[in-house]
């Protein structure tokens, strides 16, 4: 579990005052992103809530209100997995708001069986990555407008078990491995933050990819006693080998066997993303454990974030609702 001296989420907020900034939050309804929302809440940010289901975000609307009695709050059903949802939840906060400083793209769902979106993406990728992706798009004229913003996307260390293919991005192609599907979703998350802040930073707009930990929430519920030995396996067999493009392994790989954390431990980094001076002059970063991390070279190569963009901006555009 986690260690006693790791930070909150609470404790990245303290003497930081938000009050007429607004905050919007995926994936708030529970976990890493319900933490969030308390966190930011007390900065006196106005927190946008998003997320697919209703109740459980309704849920959190009380939650936070009972720990943050003066906490000004917003709903808006966000499902990613749908591009129609995508447009009409940022229509509604263009109505809410005309800047957002901070989006903090933390939904997501991991190691799920094959299925496709509403679109027809295959889940994973659709999810983490395309409707992050069209969702953010969506929102740059109020990131431009704060004058200052900041893009927080959740990634994971995960992304070590899998590369972007560009030329299979739906597994249409391929027999399908959810561990390597989820690992090619957080890496598109990881070079969507690269990508993000190269085009935007000049307008303000800085982008960060966070790795939260690997923490005990409800993401995991699709995960068996067998895929949960299988993944142990998988991390070990990476141990001290080098990948398909040469670079050394990290020394310690992904172990989901271990070393949980708990949501409001694992909510302090993307918090601190958030709101730290220290990132102040940074973005295109990788983050984990409040600091600046490295993350795999392919995840932060310029060239290959600036073709998943390109990529995604397509199916985009192609698929969204006339």
């Amino acid at each position: 579990m986690t260690a006693p001296s790791a930070p909150t989420a609470l404790q990245m907020v303290e003497g930081v005052d938000l009050t007429g900034k607004t905050v919007v939050i995926t994936g708030a309804s529970a976990g890493l992103g319900r933490e969030s929302a308390r966190a930011l809440a007390r900065t006196g940010a106005h927190v946008i809530l998003a997320a697919r289901n209703t109740d459980a975000l309704a849920d959190t609307e009380t939650w936070v209100r009972e720990h943050v009695g003066d906490a000004r709050l917003s709903l808006v059903h966000l499902d990613l997995t749908s591009l129609a949802s995508v447009a009409d939840a940022a229509a509604q906060i263009a109505e809410l708001t005309p800047a957002v400083h901070i989006l903090m793209n933390n939904a997501g769902v991991m190691f799920t069986p094959f299925s496709r979106t509403v679109e027809g993406f295959e889940i994973q990728f659709g999810t983490n990555h395309l409707g992050h992706f069209e969702f953010t798009r969506l929102l740059i004229p109020a990131l431009v407008a704060a004058d200052g913003a900041r893009v927080v996307v959740l990634a994971s260390e995960g992304h070590r078990m899998g590369d972007v293919d560009f030329d299979d991005l739906n597994w249409e192609h391929r027999e399908y491995d959810k561990f390597a599907a989820y690992g090619a979703s957080k890496t598109a998350n990881v070079l969507h933050a690269v990508e993000l802040d190269r085009r935007f930073r000049d307008s303000g707009v800085r982008a960060f990819a966070v790795h939260p930990g690997i923490v005990a929430t409800s993401l995991a519920r699709h995960m068996t006693a067998e895929d949960f030995e299988a993944l142990g396996n998988r991390a070990r067999s990476d141990r001290g080998g080098e990948s398909d493009r040469g670079e050394q392994r990290r020394s310690k790989p992904l172990d989901v066997t271990k070393d949980f954390t708990t949501p409001e431990h694992g909510a302090a980094t993307q918090v601190w993303a958030a709101v730290s001076s220290d990132l102040a002059d940074a973005g295109g970063v990788y983050l984990s454990d409040c600091q600046v991390a490295r993350a795999a070279s392919y995840a932060t190569d310029e060239a290959r974030a600036l073709t998943l963009w390109d990529l995604s901006e397509q199916l985009c555009t192609q698929a969204a609702p006339a």
